[in-house]
């Protein structure tokens, strides 16, 4: 049997990006109601050595959730906004560095410094700390993902990521990548990046666990320093459990993941799903054309 390629994507502001082996497209549906599509081959990073190591090639994933998800995002949101109040220039970065800031500060080096309160003043072991210090960093996500779900701006972000998933599901199967074909499949998908946080939450235990007792500085300093290891990990314990998904075990084991991801998705409409559908349709014809 063909194995197919292992196609992933985001949901961007009113549209979604594809990202292939070779290219990313961008779908966005523009203020007038138009769909427009962008459309760029893959960096060289993706075709470098790194890129193949196993535990080192995560690294190419996070680069690529940091930098080309960042600005398809901002190119998104720019498409829905006048001249005056595109983010671009040194305001993007700077907004980029406060998100990065605020996401490190709220998920590793508050819970981290929680752990290490119930260490030291209600006498917790460094395994007891370790425990609640993954528990915090569980809450304080779900918590962070189920608020903003609330949001309307934000719940429509889920529908688009939604859209994604459907369409990846659909053509996995075989399916015809129309809305109303598309629309009969599931909102969930082994390879999500919700799942990846999930299973960082989870393995961050572990690992930071492995450190033993550290003074409050460097246990904080090894929340920070240690996410690339962390990264890679994940990464690896992913791709794994995608690839022997035909085990029952395997099955049982990321039913948590899946249903973390309704968390993040939203059943799209049929107008969404068509910018969806786009959004793939283009990103396999840029592939082909870097094949021929």
């Amino acid at each position: 049997m063909e194995k197919l390629p292992s196609y992933g994507g985001q949901a961007l502001i009113e549209g979604v990006m594809m990202r292939g082996g070779n290219a990313v497209a961008m779908a966005m549906r523009s203020p007038e109601g138009q769909i427009v599509i962008e459309t760029e081959l893959l960096g060289g990073i993706y075709k470098s050595r790194i890129a193949k190591i196993p535990f080192l090639r995560g690294l190419v994933v996070l680069w690529d959730a940091l930098g080309l998800g960042m600005r398809a995002l901002t190119t998104s949101a720019n498409l829905q906004t006048g001249e005056d109040e595109q983010l671009e220039g040194p305001m993007l970065y700077l907004t980029m560095s406060v998100s990065l800031g605020a996401a490190v500060f709220l998920f590793f080096l508050l819970p981290a410094w929680i752990g290490g309160l119930g260490e030291t003043y209600l006498g917790f072991s460094h395994w007891s700390a370790n425990l609640v210090e993954g528990l915090v960093r569980l809450v304080a996500l779900v918590g962070y993902i189920w608020g903003i779900g609330k949001m309307d701006e934000i719940a429509r972000v889920f529908a688009y990521h939604g859209a994604e998933h459907k369409t990846i599901n659909a053509f996995e199967d075989g399916a015809e990548l129309v809305p109303e074909v598309v629309a009969r499949y599931s909102l969930e998908h082994p390879r999500c990046g919700t799942a990846f946080l999930l299973n960082i939450v989870v393995i961050s235990i572990i690992l930071f666990s492995l450190l033993g007792p550290l003074p409050t500085a460097w246990k904080l300093a090894s929340r920070v320093l240690l996410l690339p290891v962390l990264a890679g990990i994940t990464y690896e314990y992913q791709r794994w459990t995608a690839n022997h998904l035909d085990k029952a075990w395997v099955r049982a084991l990321i039913k948590p993941s899946l249903a973390l991801q309704h968390l993040t998705t939203r059943e799209p409409s049929l107008d969404i799903l068509e910018v969806g559908i786009a959004a793939f349709n283009a990103m396999r014809a840029a592939e082909q054309e870097v094949v021929l």
